[in-house]
């Protein structure tokens, strides 16, 4: 492929490889997550339109079909970035200080959006979440800069 220079075809291939099964590709329900260890942030309706499946063993992707379909995402304006995220999230902000109560931010990840279940939250605050201090906020900057860094894999 043209657009994507070399450097990404070899991350794409080897992203591919991690979680394709030896030469038949990769399932199509784990085509997001592909896609999130390769830095990018699909939502779930664009994961849809690009071949996604929300069922285990209906349909594989091959790395001839993949590379396209990263391209392509790669070129999407829905996906979001960190500056999007910050400034959703300063609407919580009441004290305009980057913390936001916890409580609150559990509410829009279950609730709000492409809503998460309780188990994916408690893996994301798991994995990404410092500890709220006494009167329940936590900075989301670093919630933020740590779930974009390194992507929490649902299972």
């Amino acid at each position: 492929m043209a657009d994507v220079p070399k450097r990404e075809i070899e991350n794409v291939e080897f992203v591919f490889e991690v979680m394709g099964s030896a030469g038949e590709g990769i399932d199509a329900v784990d085509l997001g997550d592909a896609l999130r260890a390769l830095n990018l942030n699909p939502t779930l309706a664009l994961i849809e339109k690009m071949g996604g499946t929300k069922k285990r063993n209906e349909k594989k992707i091959k790395m001839d079909e993949f590379l396209p379909i990263y391209s392509q995402v790669k070129k999407e304006k829905e996906q979001g970035c960190y500056e999007d995220f910050i400034e959703c999230l300063k609407l919580y902000d009441k004290e305009e200080n980057g913390t936001m109560m916890l409580a609150e931010l559990q509410h829009a990840l279950l609730a709000l959006g492409e809503s998460l279940d309780d188990e994916q939250v408690e893996t994301l605050f798991a994995d990404c979440m410092d500890p709220e201090d006494d009167e329940g906020f936590i900075p989301y900057s670093q919630f933020i800069q740590r779930l974009m860094s390194d992507p929490v894999v649902f299972d």
